[in-house]
């Protein structure tokens, strides 16, 4: 296996790992923004705040993207994984 092609599957999992954890990234985004505009509007600065709604927020994406998420790594594994592997 050259050198290249090594490069271009890492590339390939890379990318799939970020598309894995955009929707649970962006939640955690929006909810952020959510909570801390709560918090700086009404001057409540407690720390678990930020925290709870978070994972809780990024539970229910998991949960819902998780069909999502395995489809994205069945194809990694029968486009890339396995032929590389029955190709060596």
């Amino acid at each position: 296996m050259a050198e290249a092609e090594i490069i271009d599957i890492m590339r390939q999992f890379l990318w799939a790992g970020v598309w894995m954890g955009a929707p649970m990234i962006g939640a955690a985004l929006v909810i952020g923004v959510f909570v801390g505009l709560f918090q700086a509007l009404t001057s409540i600065q407690e720390l678990t705040l930020t925290f709870a709604p978070k994972l809780l927020g990024m539970l229910v994406v998991y949960w819902l993207c998780a069909g999502y998420m395995a489809r994205i790594l069945l194809k990694l594994f029968d486009t890339i994984v396995i032929p590389t592997i029955a190709g060596m």
